[in-house]
């Protein structure tokens, strides 16, 4: 069963999993089949959000038609790397869990990638190759992680290729945006407390997120300020 083609009945098990929510490795388990092939269907067949059974099972057939038969030639075994599977199921619950905290699935699963490779930086290019999707979705998921300054671009040498890279200190400031989302937020509510006035139900309710978030925004800031301090601490010192 692992190794044979999906079946219709297969791909309909598929979206039933993706619409309860499951990940690709619990669809996979439900499945007996390893949770790269899911991933492969589900990322050529419109991703986790637009991923139909009957749309998948036509372009399976209608791929299965255009691919040419050798008849007198025997592709090698592959085998794959050892480890390969858990890496693919890393990078799954990682990608879940980015999306559980807020950040778009496209967005995840770049921000994924860079976090796994060796180099920290990966091409466009790359990226389209890796995730199996289109270059304007790359474009589309890079620009918006630009714009909230989890990864930065620049030039891949005399190549003249954009090349993007997360940066050393992405979740500080992945942590003090969120945290000065959240001081807005309580500013607002405070100015709201003020309107309906402070023995009004809505003025002490108002008043109350109000405080609550300042709060979260000064542990937020004390908490990324520590951990910039102990990470500086622990860099090697450079020769003057």
């Amino acid at each position: 069963m692992p190794g044979a083609r999906l079946t219709h009945q297969d791909r309909q098990e598929i979206a039933e999993g993706l619409r309860e929510g499951l990940t690709f490795a619990e669809i996979a388990k439900r499945l007996d089949r390893p949770a790269s092939t899911i991933t492969r269907e589900v990322a050529r067949n419109g991703g986790a959000t637009g991923y139909r059974p009957n749309s998948a099972q036509l372009a399976t057939t209608r791929r299965a038609r255009r691919r040419p038969v050798h008849r007198l030639t025997t592709p090698p075994a592959t085998t794959p790397a050892p480890g390969q599977d858990l890496v693919r199921e890393f990078e799954e619950r990682f990608t879940d869990q980015l999306v559980r905290n807020g950040v778009p699935r496209m967005m995840a699963r770049v921000l994924t990638c860079l976090h796994t490779t060796d180099s920290g930086s990966l091409t466009s290019a790359d990226l389209v190759r890796r995730l199996q999707v289109s270059p304007a979705s790359i474009s589309a998921a890079v620009k918006f992680l630009e714009e909230q300054e989890l990864i930065t671009r620049d030039r891949d040498g005399n190549a003249r290729r954009d090349r993007y890279f997360i940066g050393d200190d992405v979740w500080y400031r992945a942590m003090l945006a969120s945290a000065q989302v959240n001081r807005e937020l309580g500013d607002t509510a405070k100015e709201g407390a003020q309107l309906f006035g402070p023995d009004s139900p809505a003025g002490q309710r108002l008043r109350d997120v109000s405080v609550f978030l300042e709060r979260v925004h000064d542990n937020l800031v004390l908490a990324a300020e520590e951990w910039r301090a102990v990470r500086a601490a622990s860099q090697p010192a450079t020769e003057p």
